[in-house]
């Protein structure tokens, strides 16, 4: 069964979400595969995480591209809008899936059979804490284990 996780109170998601795959990616213990992270969200906000990936560091570079690209199947961090994009069956991705966006995936069993871990990022704006709740219940009543991390307080 994957591991869900919601983050919630986050003040900037895209900021938020680049922290965040920098520490999923570089927590890869030595000698092990790089941990393996595909992005979802909305299309507007997925073109600015792009550009946000590659200047948001000075010192880190965290490997990225969308999933339509030639290089997504060798690329560790992957973007896309679309939970069930025939594109993600080309890809070697399954380790951690980060959800930026506010819908429900609409096939659940598929999605954690695929990623052992979900990170769902909730921001403090009132839609997206509302679609946050819904998610969480959602996951819930299908029965999933499931861990808050509140930022309110980092």
């Amino acid at each position: 069964m994957a591991r869900i996780d919601f983050h919630s109170n986050v003040s900037d998601k895209l900021e938020y979400a680049c922290r965040l795959t920098r520490k999923i990616w570089s927590s890869t213990p030595e000698g092990q595969p790089v941990r393996q992270i595909v992005m979802v969200g909305e299309k507007p906000d997925l073109k600015k995480l792009d550009e946000l990936l590659w200047s948001f560091s000075k010192t880190d570079f965290l490997p990225h591209c969308f999933i339509e690209d030639e290089a997504a199947s060798e690329t560790p961090i992957v973007l896309t809008d679309d939970f069930a994009s025939s594109a993600l069956s080309n890809i070697p991705h399954a380790d951690v899936m980060i959800h930026l966006g506010m819908r429900m995936p609409a096939d659940v069993p598929a999605l954690v059979a695929r990623f052992p871990r979900i990170v769902e990022v909730v921001t403090v704006n009132e839609a997206e804490r509302l679609a946050g709740r819904n998610r969480y219940k959602a996951y819930r009543d299908l029965g999933h284990e499931l861990f808050n991390f509140d930022q309110s307080k980092s």
